[in-house]
């Protein structure tokens, strides 16, 4: 058994979620053993597809037609791509039909979490399909608490060790939360906040640019940078602060239950089930409530939850998902 794993536009997304997913998958197959390619003009029994590209659609419909097994990675849904760049809420009903389009090529679809499973399922026209719910998963043996890492990303970034300091992660739009983190940290001016992640500010709504513009002295965004800074931050920040609208995973929460950071996340479907509010991170809706947990999270009032957000973190192991996915592969090769 061969898997060709296609990313169209790969050089495009590979700073994005989706990049990072990509990579996982190729670390997940190598830690289980499964020959793989990256080179559609190989020979292959099972095409992984990641996108919904115009090419990725027709290159799908050709091998479906050479009769080659497709699994369809489903790492976008409408949900997900409304308040993301100008435009998407207007444009979402007709990006749900595409993606219908694409999925349904699939002889199965795989998608992170059984939040997102769940919102294919109704979906018309994926119904009837064979859908699996895999998290794209973390190296945990890279995500460790790095206590040196951590004292050169405070050195890096100007921050003494008395500073109490919060990092948030994410592109440059709406649904991530962005607009929200800048107006927490008005309102805690006595917590340095930091964000990383970067994209066209162009292409993005007029909150966003303004919320990126703000200029404040505990306020810093720090644009896109490799994972041994988001490593050192999420080792020595005081808390890790999420509070994204919409996702289908969110991998960097499950980085931060690696690095066992404390966090606070918002209340939304997608982490309900796997992440519990009080049990292994915490949860807020409003800016109050947020501003209220972050400060008893770092001040000590709120108990440290952070061993048990890295059983999260473990479940999550590229080595299961490696194995999830061999065990998908094996069920598509049975379809006659």
């Amino acid at each position: 058994m061969k898997v060709l794993l296609y990313t169209e536009g790969l050089k495009a997304v590979g700073k994005s979620g989706l990049g990072k997913a990509i990579q996982h998958q190729q670390k997940a197959l190598e830690l289980e053993g499964i020959d793989y390619t990256l080179d559609p003009k190989d020979d292959f029994d099972i095409l992984h597809i990641n996108t919904y590209f115009p090419k990725s659609y027709y290159f799908a419909k050709k091998m479906k037609k050479l009769g080659k097994k497709i699994v369809y990675h489903a790492h976008s849904t409408e949900e997900d791509f409304k308040n993301s760049f100008i435009g998407s809420n207007a444009f979402s009903g007709e990006f749900k039909k595409w993606i219908v389009r694409c999925y349904s090529l699939g002889d199965v679809i795989v998608t992170p979490t059984l939040y997102a499973k769940n919102l294919l399922k109704e979906y018309e026209g994926l119904e009837d399909k064979k859908i699996y719910a895999i998290s794209n998963g973390i190296e945990i043996d890279f995500f460790k608490c790095d206590e040196a890492l951590g004292k050169k990303f405070r050195k890096d970034y100007g921050y003494s060790d008395k500073d109490k300091v919060i990092i948030g992660i994410g592109l440059y739009i709406e649904r991530k939360g962005i607009v929200d983190f800048v107006e927490l940290a008005k309102r805690m001016p006595d917590y340095k906040f930091i964000w990383f992640g970067y994209s066209p500010l162009s292409a993005t709504s007029q909150k966003v640019r303004d919320a990126v513009h703000t200029e404040l002295d505990n306020l810093v965004f720090a644009g896109y940078v490799e994972r041994d800074v988001i490593k050192g931050a999420m080792s020595g920040c005081d808390l890790y602060l999420f509070p994204t609208l919409e996702e289908t995973e969110g991998i960097p929460i499950v980085e931060a239950c690696a690095c066992k950071t404390k966090a606070l996340i918002r209340d939304i479907p997608n982490f309900d089930g796997w992440l519990e509010d009080g049990k292994n991170v915490y949860k807020a809706k409003t800016l109050d409530e947020f501003e209220q947990k972050a400060k008893d999270i770092i001040s000590g009032v709120l108990p440290d939850l952070t061993e048990e957000a890295y059983k999260v973190a473990l479940e999550r192991d590229l080595k299961h998902v490696g194995h999830q996915l061999h065990k998908v592969y094996d069920e598509v090769m049975k379809i006659k």
